[in-house]
């Protein structure tokens, strides 16, 4: 599939650098170097994910500023990195199976739409939201329990940082040493089924979260680039748009065009399954008293403690750090992942534009 993009009805033309296909990837180095580079980028973005976790499982709504100050104040630094190297732990191998899945099936998937005669933008928007779909799907058989664990540790100190009022009286407070300590409790506690807490709805979170943004992405990726052709064409006497022979643009362009479409789509995902996410955390945190002994909360039972606190409006609690994650993680992971392509490509097989 060519990231390519061409104005055929006006003759303008944008020369971008071919896109690079599975079969172009030295493997290894795709692998290693990526776990590098997402580890990093899952670094700088933590904060951002335990501000919106604690959010959503607050009993009222708090600002972003207020719970950032609380959190700074009774925990330190440390209280934005809770549970930080078990989700370290799991985005190695949880990425690693996202990307394979990912490029097998954009490639497959792409290949099957053009041989039966799909235009070049409709077979990439469907290749890119079945392999959002496969990849996310296959992530969280990793995910999911590292999510769990995570999530616990990072509303560990919520009870000591917040006031009473805010605190979720379903927060379960089980104190956990570190990852490895509460893998071992929430394994005696309720067996493998706890690790895997929200996994259906995470599934419904995750994979039609990703089919929107890698469709949306690829979608915005060409009317920028349209956009862009179009401003920079000048007329010819039938009234065409020509760009003589043709605008090829610099890493900075291609930068800022995936970088602006990446924020583009991760507003469209955000909107469209945060009540889902929402739902997913509780579901993974909260518990239920029933005749003095803690249980899981259901579907159910969380959609109704929702609609009780606030409404629909409470299931948008924790969007504006949901969103500015998802745009920020998404901005640097599709720059970072077309720069790691590159690295990766064998050597024995140039790109040609």
């Amino acid at each position: 599939m060519s990231l390519s993009a061409a104005e055929d009805d006006s003759g303008s033309e944008i020369h971008i650098p071919a896109d690079i296909d599975w079969h172009m990837l030295d493997k290894s180095k795709f692998f290693f170097l990526g776990a590098a580079l997402f580890s990093g980028v899952s670094a700088a973005l933590y904060p951002v994910v335990v501000l919106k976790t604690r959010q959503q499982v607050s009993s009222t709504q708090v600002s972003c500023f207020k719970m950032s100050f609380s959190i700074m104040r009774y925990e330190g630094l440390r209280g934005f990195y809770r549970g930080f190297g078990t989700s370290l732990m799991g985005t190695i191998p949880a990425r690693a199976l996202y990307m394979g899945a990912l490029e097998v099936t954009k490639s497959s998937v792409g290949t099957a739409t053009v041989s039966l005669g799909f235009s070049d933008t409709t077979a990439t928007a469907l290749a890119n939201a079945a392999a959002g779909l496969s990849s996310a799907m296959a992530a969280q058989l990793v995910w999911t329990p590292i999510d769990v664990v995570s999530q616990r540790l990072m509303v560990q100190g919520y009870n000591d940082s917040n006031s009473s009022k805010n605190v979720n009286p379903n927060v379960n407070f089980c104190r956990y040493r570190n990852g490895l300590d509460a893998f071992r409790k929430i394994l005696y506690a309720d067996g493998p089924k706890g690790l895997y807490r929200g996994f259906g709805i995470s599934i419904l979170t995750y994979a039609p979260s990703n089919a929107v943004w890698w469709a949306s992405y690829s979608v915005a990726h060409k009317l920028i680039w349209s956009g862009i052709g179009c401003s920079m064409g000048k007329k010819d006497e039938t009234g065409s748009i020509v760009m003589g022979s043709g605008f090829r643009p610099d890493s900075k362009a291609l930068v800022a065009v995936q970088g602006l479409s990446a924020a583009m789509a991760s507003g469209i995902s955000a909107l469209i399954t945060m009540p889902l996410d929402t739902i997913k955390t509780r579901l993974q945190v909260l518990d239920r008293e029933e005749n003095g002994v803690r249980k899981p909360l259901n579907v159910l039972q969380t959609v109704r403690n929702l609609v009780q606190e606030g409404g629909l409006a409470a299931c948008y609690r924790g969007l504006g750090p949901r969103w500015a994650s998802m745009a920020l993680s998404a901005t640097t992971m599709i720059t970072t992942y077309e720069f790691l392509k590159r690295l990766s490509t064998k050597s024995q097989e140039p790109l040609t534009p």
